[in-house]
């Protein structure tokens, strides 16, 4: 008997990445989604293609076994759940809470029939996703479902590392369920995340402690991502590599990537030239021209990007609390206040940034890290040059090593 597996969201992440590991891995995939023509095309034609692109050129690879049923439906979902082997979540993080109900009433079916374990994937960008998820859910559940769903069902974090970008015509290439993809396709999850036996999963990679993973890719690949992004748009650039290509730019990103690593292998005891390898590794993936990834999906959703806990934020505390002072980080909180302010439609004033810093990202008047960001906003508001916000970074850098900030 086929093994099933539902992967619900049948974007970007969900076909061109976790859908895909799931088929070659010998599931029978079936995707829910609340975009019709999506639903019709793989319920008509069970394969879609995934392109793998680079530089050098692209490799077509046919994804097969493949059906869909409609998130709408909240009936069929919750059949699908109650009857699968395993199943993922990519759907985003502000639409995780729009799918609760059906996946709670999933889980309650799978109850009622004593349908066993069901450990879910959550390939979603979001600290402690798998806390999130279990408070969403319980909230719409009775005290004996509670039960079941503590004994039964596994949250088990992941750690995104593939990059896929927006889809345009041109990429689709004649068919609307094409997806192109970098090459990079290993997917880290969280060991202690599971209910009964790991499946066997092509490339996934259970780990645990599992925070180092979720910190790294946050704070190191997203939060480097961000500061190409932001100083892309600063400078005019529409795609990540054009941004990346730019010497000032890349010094930047390696600088601000160079204080995450740091951090990072103090507080997790990881050797910091692993660490540098895979900054390495993720520099030489921003410049793959082939994805054509823009700088406005890059650096979209600032307001997100810039919350205490995110890639930005969340990067610089953990960098202030193992001495590592970060400057670079900081360039990238800048470029995104001032892109914040700009799609608010509000001034470029310093009192504007340290509003937004205040209420968006959790600090303080006075508090250290605000007087890099501020600092370096001001290169923003005032659009210096790219080279001038380098050099006031390094300025600032030198200066704390020296004690004199």
């Amino acid at each position: 008997m086929k093994k099933k597996a539902i992967m619900y969201g049948a974007g970007n992440i969900g076909r061109g990445f976790i859908g895909m590991l799931f088929s070659q891995s010998g599931y029978e995939v079936t995707f829910v989604d609340v975009a019709e023509i999506v639903v019709n095309t793989l319920n008509r034609d069970h394969v879609y293609p995934v392109r793998i692109v680079s530089s050098e050129g692209y490799e077509d690879i046919e994804v097969q076994n493949v059906s869909a049923v409609n998130g709408n439906d909240m009936e069929a979902v919750a059949d699908e759940i109650a009857c699968c082997d395993i199943m993922a979540t990519a759907v985003g993080v502000n639409v995780l809470k729009f799918i609760i109900p059906n996946l709670t009433a999933g889980i309650r079916k799978r109850m009622q029939k004593d349908g066993g374990p069901l450990n879910i994937i959550i390939c979603e960008n979001l600290m402690d996703a798998n806390k999130v998820l279990e408070s969403m859910l319980k909230e719409q559940m009775t005290e004996e479902e509670i039960g079941w769903f503590d004994e039964n069902v596994g949250l088990v974090e992941a750690s995104i590392g593939r990059m896929v970008p927006v889809q345009t015509e041109q990429m689709k290439d004649g068919n609307p369920l094409r997806v192109c993809v970098e090459k990079y396709g290993f997917l880290p999850v969280d060991r202690a995340g599971f209910r009964g036996e790991i499946p066997q999963i092509q490339n996934m990679i259970p780990f645990e402690p599992f925070d180092f993973y979720i910190k790294r890719k946050l704070y190191l690949h997203n939060m480097g991502h961000a500061v190409c992004a932001y100083l892309g748009l600063y400078t005019g650039r529409q795609y990540i590599y054009e941004s990346i290509d730019d010497a000032e730019v890349q010094l930047m990103v390696t600088e601000a990537m160079t204080e995450s690593t740091l951090a990072l292998s103090k507080k997790y005891g990881v050797p910091s030239e692993r660490l540098l390898e895979h900054a390495e590794d993720l520099r030489m993936r921003f410049t793959n021209q082939a994805l054509q990834d823009t700088c406005a999906r890059v650096g979209g959703d600032p307001k997100r990007k810039l919350s205490p806990a995110d890639r930005l934020i969340g990067a610089s505390r953990l960098c202030m609390e193992e001495n590592i002072y970060p400057a670079f980080i900081s360039v990238g909180t800048a470029g995104a206040v001032w892109k914040y302010l700009e799609e608010q439609g509000k001034e470029q004033t310093l009192e504007n940034a340290k509003e937004v810093l205040k209420k968006i990202s959790g600090l303080k008047e006075g508090e250290p890290l605000m007087e890099p960001v501020i600092r370096l906003y001001e290169m923003y508001a005032q659009e210096q040059s790219e080279s001038d916000i380098r050099r006031l970074a390094q300025r600032l850098k030198a200066a704390q090593m020296e004690g004199i900030i």
